[in-house]
């Protein structure tokens, strides 16, 4: 896959998350932990559809394993990135409940800064300056935005419980591109982290049962969160997995950050959600930061003799 098609990917990835908020805004009945758990068991069963139908119509990974058997075999990677989606999937819809889409997208935009740390300490990846300055331009936007709404009154428990999306999604990229780049090249012998995907979601549900009943949702509920749980969150999170082959951890995370452009628009447009200046101000630094990065990175891939990873 070429850089330039991971990155369109990637954009279309972060397209997708984006419509969390404004959907969530338009439930009727659900919520709080009802809402994460019906978007979780959704996302799992779009996924055990989604996985089969890659298969051929039956589960089986590169090795030829059925699922449980992929599963009973799997190394720590594959239970360490389940737990981190688990983490993702709970966190965010919760924290979209108890404040506002632009609050939680904000908080979860420090993913760059922290997946680049995590890079640089755990897999000693060398960054180069205009990456750091990307992320440095980006935080300052993030900064702004943050800063300016926590002087409205922000819900301190929705914060807190947003920050653990980042920290997550900082770790479970960290360690995709771990196992990307140092298993071998061949397919049949890679550690295939898809059902990663797949253990979080059933992670999250059980999970947030207990807390869910009892349930409220009505059918327009329903069908509104089985949009999330397969479009919104199945698809996307199924090509960031293979995408990870392709495009480093930093540089996923920072075009992650165009999830806040489109999901503060979304919320904006479709639920009245209408951002502050301080918002449209911060977001404009990071659309810049983004666009400047990837520009740069094309730019780069394209010049003779220099190799398709080294436009980063």
């Amino acid at each position: 896959m070429s850089h330039r098609l991971a990155v369109a990917l990637m954009v279309l990835v972060t397209l997708l998350w984006s419509i969390a908020g404004v959907v969530a805004r338009h439930l009727e009945f659900a919520t709080g932990f009802e809402v994460t758990f019906w978007r979780s068991l959704f996302n799992a069963l779009a996924l055990s559809v989604a996985l089969t139908a890659m298969r051929g119509g039956r589960w089986r990974d590169a090795r030829g394993d059925g699922l449980w058997t992929c599963l009973r075999r799997a190394s720590w990677p594959l239970w360490l990135s389940g737990v981190c989606w688990s983490v993702m999937f709970t966190a965010f819809m919760l924290a979209i409940t108890l404040t506002t889409v632009a609050n939680v997208l904000v908080t979860m935009a420090i993913g760059p800064l922290l997946t680049a740390l995590f890079a640089r300490l755990f897999l000693r990846h060398r960054l180069p300056a205009r990456t750091w300055l990307a992320i440095a331009v980006a935080g300052a936007g993030i900064a702004w935005m943050f800063g300016q709404e926590a002087r409205g009154g922000l819900s301190l428990t929705g914060t807190v419980v947003a920050l653990a999306v980042p920290f997550a999604a900082a770790l479970n990229f960290t360690m995709m591109q771990h196992v990307g780049h140092r298993t071998p090249d061949d397919d049949a012998q890679r550690q295939d982290l898809l059902p990663a995907v797949l253990i979080g979601a059933v992670l999250s549900a059980l999970f947030t049962l207990p807390f869910a009943h009892p349930f409220h949702a009505s059918a327009r509920d329903l069908g509104l969160l089985a949009l999330l749980g397969g479009v919104q969150l199945a698809i996307p999170c199924l090509l960031v997995v293979r995408l990870s082959r392709v495009l480093p951890a930093p540089e996923i995370a920072l075009l992650g950050l165009l999830e806040v452009v489109f999901g503060v628009t979304w919320a904006w447009l479709g639920a009245g959600e209408r951002p502050s200046a301080s918002t449209l101000g911060g977001g404009a630094l990071v659309l810049t930061a983004l666009i400047a990065n990837e520009t740069l990175a094309l730019l780069r891939v394209r010049a003779p003799g220099v190799a398709a990873g080294d436009g980063v």
